[in-house]
């Protein structure tokens, strides 16, 4: 009878498939938390960023620092506007750029989130070390240079 051959894992594809889902899950549980106050996932990454710029940025730039680059920004932020946590504002020099900011609103909103997410509102942070999510930032971090 012949030897069954070991099938090795390739442990780097597994690596990539585990980040794959465990973004996704990830992604999921904060949908679920950010639900209640009536904003996507997406949503909230172009207010966090409208709020760190401090002042007004052309819609491409804040396509370059979404996490999730969105294909469709511009309807996220339409949104966004529709609800009043940002403003728009064309550009006097090229009339296709536009210019978005948070509103009060926006940042009112940001706050409360912030204040009853605290940094892991899901608590499953607390099942690494801060060593092992420095190694693990790194790791991630490598793969993009």
């Amino acid at each position: 009878m012949a030897e069954k051959k070991k099938v090795k894992k390739n442990e780097k594809a597994m690596f990539i498939a585990n980040m794959a889902s465990t973004i996704s899950w990830i992604q999921s549980n904060n949908n679920e938390f950010l639900k209640p106050f009536g904003i996507s996932n997406q949503q909230y990454n172009i207010l966090r960023i409208l709020m760190g710029a401090g002042d007004w940025l052309d819609m491409g730039s804040v396509k370059k620092r979404m996490y999730d680059a969105s294909p469709n920004a511009t309807r996220l932020a339409d949104k966004l506007l529709t609800k009043k946590l940002i403003e728009r504002k064309g550009s006097a020099e090229d009339r296709r750029v536009v210019f978005v900011n948070i509103t009060k609103a926006g940042l009112a909103l940001i706050k409360k989130i912030d204040s009853s997410a605290g940094p892991d509102q899901h608590g499953f942070l607390d099942k690494i070390t801060i060593k092992e999510a420095k190694i693990a930032s790194e790791i991630i971090s490598k793969l993009r240079t």
